[in-house]
């Protein structure tokens, strides 16, 4: 089998709610996602998807996504889509860096593995477990009353688990965390997510303001070395995301006991062959993690889904389901939400079916 043409799509993902909102002021209305389709000579096609969260939040952008594959593309045409390793070297050969470019074009390739062999992702990447697995629900920034107003909706809907977006007036973020922590019942669980927006002074004022708040502390500063700061004047619950970039900081991060929980983005590390090593890394350390991805719709939530439901569930604290905050639907099949729980698909591959009438027609095509 080999790659014959590789192919983007631009689509619009309203939010049902209107914006989303983090740290630092970002915002966004409707994302901007791109669709990878890939071709081969086997007749088979698998799919993948890049959603960046605008482009003030990671080192990624909408519209590199697609620059890239018109970058790289060429490089991969005749290459065997099912050796997952190999093709990653190639790509990072061919393009240095730019892992979110490479991230559709290896979940495509996962999904042409999984129509190959006549298997669901989830058990290529390394097996099944149960019947599904938890969610959390993002709560975006907003003011401490309007937040914890929208816990018993967010619960309604299955949700146990809460990220609450703060990085903003640590005061403010204090009344936030407060104000939500009021509205848990047994069994909730709430993350304050800062997404890098404390300087280290802000984050020790917050952390000290609701030490007796049983809360988890998500990356509250841009650099590893502010939150492992950080880290060693809490004994909150941690977690890292935005600087989890690679096994390298997995590896000093635990060594340092710089985490207790990390989040892996499949499109920041450059696609599901990537994450896999570590998520496989992290289960081998002991260290629990969220797993998910910037943003998406119906294809990144199918691979997230396979990842998460592929992970041993008691190292799996948290995944998500993009796909119920966006307007659009790009794909059939895809898994939804159930009482605050997600499943991935048991038919071959990501077993999603792109809508052709909502992609629309190519914005990039490398054949």
């Amino acid at each position: 089998m080999r790659i014959t043409r590789i192919a983007a799509y631009r689509v619009e993902l309203p939010l049902h709610e209107g914006t989303y909102k983090w740290s630092g002021g970002n915002a966004v209305t409707v994302f901007d996602s791109t669709v990878v389709r890939v071709d081969t000579d086997a007749g088979l096609t698998g799919w993948g998807e890049v959603c960046p969260l605008g482009p003030a939040y990671l080192p990624a952008y909408a519209n590199g996504v697609r620059a890239g594959i018109a970058e790289l593309g060429p490089h991969l045409l005749g290459e065997d889509p099912r050796e997952l390793g190999k093709l990653n070297r190639r790509m990072d050969a061919a393009l240095k860096g730019h892992p979110y470019v490479k991230s559709g074009i290896d979940i495509a390739c996962w999904d042409l593995l999984g129509k190959a062999t006549g298997l669901p992702v989830c058990v290529l990447l390394g097996g099944r477990y149960g019947d599904d697995f938890v969610l959390y629900r993002a709560i975006s920034q907003e003011s401490p009353e309007a937040m914890a107003a929208k816990v018993a909706g967010y619960r309604a809907e299955g949700y146990r688990r809460f990220q609450l977006k703060v990085g903003g007036d640590p005061d403010v973020d204090i009344e936030r965390i407060r104000a939500v922590s009021q509205k848990l019942t047994p069994g909730d669980r709430l993350v304050a997510d800062a997404n890098t927006g404390w300087l280290m002074h802000d984050a020790l004022r917050v952390v000290r303001g609701v030490r007796d708040v049983d809360v988890y502390i998500e990356q509250p500063c841009p650099t590893y070395e502010d939150c492992l700061s950080v880290r060693h004047h809490t004994d909150h619950p941690f977690v890292l995301d935005e600087v989890i970039d690679s096994v390298g900081v997995l590896v000093r991060g635990h060594a340092d006991r710089a985490m207790d929980v990390v989040n892996l983005k499949i499109s920041k590390l450059g696609g599901l062959t990537k994450t896999r090593q570590a998520r496989d890394l992290c289960v081998s350390l002991g260290v629990a993690m969220t797993l998910e991805d910037s943003w998406g719709g119906d294809i990144v939530t199918a691979a997230i889904a396979h990842l998460a439901h592929s992970c041993p569930p008691e190292f799996l604290f948290t995944s998500t389901d993009f796909n119920s905050y966006v307007t659009v639907s790009i794909a059939e099949g895809a898994p939804q939400r159930t009482n605050g729980r997600l499943a991935a698909s048991t038919t071959p591959g990501l077993g999603i079916t792109p809508r052709t009438e909502v992609l629309g027609d190519p914005v990039v095509v490398v054949m």
